[in-house]
């Protein structure tokens, strides 16, 4: 491969990646402001597809660290599941927690505002018992994680953190896909699991009927395996990564029960984001990704990811009293949805910035600091590279 051959710089950062993830979250906040003021524009009404792009860089960021360290932390030893466990841990908790007892705290303030919009605006109403359950049991399950698996609790706080939920489940998972990955190639690894949630769906119809919210890893896990076969067609060449990127594509648009605009829209998800992630490597394509690369890596958009998880938590706590507060002045559906989403903007960047500079960040070097202080003298790898893919064309 001449020339750029990956969208990646010399410290193994991809540089779309940052505004992916500002957008996505944007996406998320507009999209709920949407469905909350009345006034739809198609797709972006749909904050669940930008939900799919968060899962989607999710799976590939896992695997592409993964590769990343493969040698200095062999997959084959507990002890790097462990560190991998708490990595994301430290990423993930630090500001969840903070922000889930915000939630807890101003449930029932929040969830009477949510009753205002229903009644103002004739929409559906989300059960009161969502923003009200203060209750031991539902602490637990959500401080422990397990609550996206567990239908009366995966939809239980003023936050949409079903979607946390999920991804921590991906994560107590992931070290074992990358063991079958590694004995059978990710290709046939991520068939094989995306026919297991298939099964696993059609023997639990009723168990996945109770989940509001898409939280059931089995849901969501080939959205999941889509990105992590983007990654791992990074160090194929072009033929195979050619097919695993069509893989990703055809494994992004099911089995989750959505409509065909959703399992379509999910494919051209996955299809961009394979362009700028292996567009430079492929000549017709390679000078358009590059540029679209580079403008998505720029300092605005690495700063609109910084505040991606923030946003993406705090938004609801916002935006939900900022619908009721401007519903209740007569505003139409247009005026009110501006309205509502500049006063949210107007708070939750801000209240995100806080968090990621004062708790995020100290919390991810905290983790660091407790992982130097457990982990061994280094060794030499005595390990061969996993096969992420069939190694022939």
């Amino acid at each position: 491969m001449a020339g750029r051959a990956e969208s990646l710089d010399t410290r193994g950062h991809i540089n779309c990646l940052d505004g992916l993830r500002g957008l996505a979250a944007l996406w998320v906040l507009v999209g709920h402001a949407m469905l909350l003021s009345g006034w739809l524009v198609p797709l972006v009404s749909r904050p669940g597809l930008a939900v799919d792009l968060f899962i989607l860089l999710s799976g590939f960021l896992m695997v592409f660290h993964y590769e990343l360290r493969e040698q200095t932390e062999p997959w084959e030893s507990p002890a790097t599941w462990t560190t991998f466990w708490a990595r994301r841990f430290f990423r993930i908790a630090p500001l969840y927690y903070p922000i889930l007892a915000l939630a807890l705290v101003a449930g029932p303030w929040i969830g009477d505002a949510r009753g205002d919009i229903a009644a103002l605006l004739h929409g559906a109403q989300t059960p009161p018992a969502r923003y009200s359950d203060s209750g031991l049991d539902n602490i637990l399950a959500h401080v422990t994680f397990v609550f996206g698996q567990m239908p009366a609790y995966a939809f239980r706080t003023a936050l949409p953190d079903w979607s946390i939920g999920l991804e921590m489940c991906f994560y107590a998972v992931f070290p074992f896909i990358m063991l079958l990955a590694k004995r059978f190639t990710l290709p046939l690894t991520a068939l094989a699991l995306t026919v297991l949630s298939i099964a696993i769906l059609k023997l639990m119809p009723a168990y996945v009927a109770a989940f509001e919210q898409p939280a059931f890893l089995p849901l969501k896990l080939n959205v999941f395996l889509a990105g992590m076969l983007i990654a791992g067609a990074r160090t194929r060449a072009n033929r195979t990564c050619l097919f695993m990127i069509g893989l990703a594509i055809l494994l992004s648009m099911g089995p989750i029960r959505t409509e065909a605009i959703d399992h379509a829209t999910r494919a051209v998800l996955a299809a961009g984001f394979a362009f700028l992630v292996h567009g430079p490597r492929f000549a017709p394509v390679k000078d358009i990704s590059i540029r679209v690369d580079d403008f998505l890596g720029r300092v605005f958009f690495r700063r609109l990811g910084d505040l991606s998880y923030g946003v993406y938590l705090i938004h609801l706590l916002v935006l939900i009293p900022a619908v009721a507060l401007f519903a209740n002045t007569g505003l139409r559906a247009l005026p009110l949805f501006l309205a509502a989403t500049a006063l949210t903007i107007a708070i939750a960047y801000p209240a995100a910035w806080m968090g990621y500079r004062f708790v995020e960040q100290p919390g991810i070097a905290l983790g660091k600091s407790l992982l130097r202080r457990r982990r061994p003298a280094p060794r030499k790898p005595v390990l061969a590279p996993v096969d992420l893919g069939n190694p022939s064309d």
